[in-house]
């Protein structure tokens, strides 16, 4: 396959429609040498004056239990983290690249809701949006989610086993959250939500469209991360299901971002002749499917991570974007040592949501994202514990050497 690399000179203009960051021999151009381009394409993100929030999020919070080198069906002890799709975008921007970020959620008024939001102050995502409930006492009628997950090792992959029926977020309807509020009166620039929240009830889906719906009206950029769990769907519809429910929300979304998996199961676009069988990443197969999304769904940005797991604990690594017409591919990273890999898909969203919210070029962003997710995949728990220096120093091609 063919494929321009950037020019190795600072202040470079010209695009091709195909480019990637770095070549296959491991070398990339430093920040200051991405081209300046328009900002991510058709996006079009407020300035932050006048927005209490860089970016609000949508979707559960729950307690993660993590058994660390054991297995879930025969710990003894487990360490607590707090964790979810949506909201792990909202703290990373927060925690590690210093973003004012809000998450919306519910949960149930017990000493578990108070762990949860004990948790989250920890890395600094507002909680001033959150929703308590009143507990019944045992939980028949509203309750808090829990997540035990193993990171898995070598040839045992990562497992997870979720417990969330009849939590307080799930029960959330149209009309409880003022969205213009949210989005008019204190401002917003930027609004993250995606399939886990959206798989988690009947009412659910109505409520993501509500708040897209608002946040459009006060131009406020959307963005979507497929983010597909067969679990979720498996009781109500499956993949069937799924496809409705994201189809309708589709047409809303201005950033759409996912994996081959997602695009697949939650939109029902193939990617072809792609399987985990690759023994290296080959993205044509992954720019044809997205050309094929983009006829249907004209979003101004989609991306994609790209990971084979070659065991749970060494995988391939790597990500996508398109965005001004163009293709843009983050720095291949084969055979990334993965200390836990939940959380590295979120990891990317954040660090390529930061990169459009601080106006960088998309070819930056996508390779921040990458970056980003690499290092969240080092750490234990759903969320980032990387520095904003960590990962600009891993984009521009720094090692592990000891910093001392």
């Amino acid at each position: 396959m063919n494929r321009a690399r950037w020019p190795q000179v600072c202040g470079a203009r010209e695009i091709e429609v195909e480019s990637v960051l770095s070549g296959r021999s491991g070398k990339s151009a430093s920040a200051a040498c991405y081209p300046t381009i328009r900002n991510a394409m058709a996006l079009t993100i407020k300035p932050k004056e006048n927005c209490r929030w860089d970016l609000v999020a949508l979707g559960e919070v729950m307690l993660r239990l993590d058994p660390g080198d054991r297995r879930v069906a025969t710990a003894r002890s487990f360490e607590v983290y707090e964790g979810g799709g949506e909201y792990n975008v909202a703290r990373g921007l927060r925690r590690c690249f210093g973003l004012d970020t809000a998450i919306v959620t519910a949960f149930a008024d017990n000493p578990v809701g108070r762990l949860l939001q004990d948790l989250i102050y920890q890395g600094g995502v507002d909680q001033s949006l959150v929703r308590w409930v009143a507990s019944d006492g045992v939980g028949r009628t509203v309750r808090n989610g829990l997540n035990f997950t193993e990171r898995g090792f070598g040839v045992r992959a990562a497992l997870g086993c979720s417990d969330r029926g009849h939590t307080a977020v799930s029960q959330l309807v149209p009309g409880q959250i003022d969205w213009d509020s949210i989005f008019g009166g204190q401002g917003a620039r930027w609004f993250h939500t995606g399939g886990i929240f959206c798989a988690l009830s009947e009412s659910t889906p109505a409520v993501a469209i509500e708040a897209m719906e608002a946040a459009r009206r006060h131009g406020v950029v959307v963005s979507y991360d497929l983010n597909y769990r067969a679990s979720l769907w498996q009781a109500i519809g499956g993949k069937k299901k799924a496809q409705e429910v994201n189809r309708r929300i589709a047409p809303l979304v201005d950033v759409m971002i996912g994996n081959e998996e997602d695009f697949s199961a939650a939109l029902g676009f193939e990617v072809p002749g792609v399987d985990e069988s690759l023994s290296e990443f080959e993205t044509a197969a992954f720019r044809q499917m997205i050309e094929t999304v983009l006829r249907e769904f004209p979003f101004a940005v989609v991306a994609t991570t790209l990971r084979k797991a070659k065991t749970a604990t060494r995988n391939d690594w790597g990500a996508i974007c398109r965005a001004d017409g163009a293709f843009y591919e983050a720095r291949h990273r084969p055979d990334l040592e993965i200390f836990d890999r939940v959380g590295g898909g979120d990891s990317f969203a954040s660090g390529l949501i930061y990169g459009f919210l601080t106006g960088q070029p998309a070819p930056w962003a996508v390779d921040c994202g990458a970056a980003h997710g690499a290092l969240a995949m080092t750490t234990p728990g759903d969320t980032s514990m990387a520095t904003v220096d960590e990962v600009t120093r891993l984009m521009k091609g720094g090692g592990a050497r000891i910093a001392r």
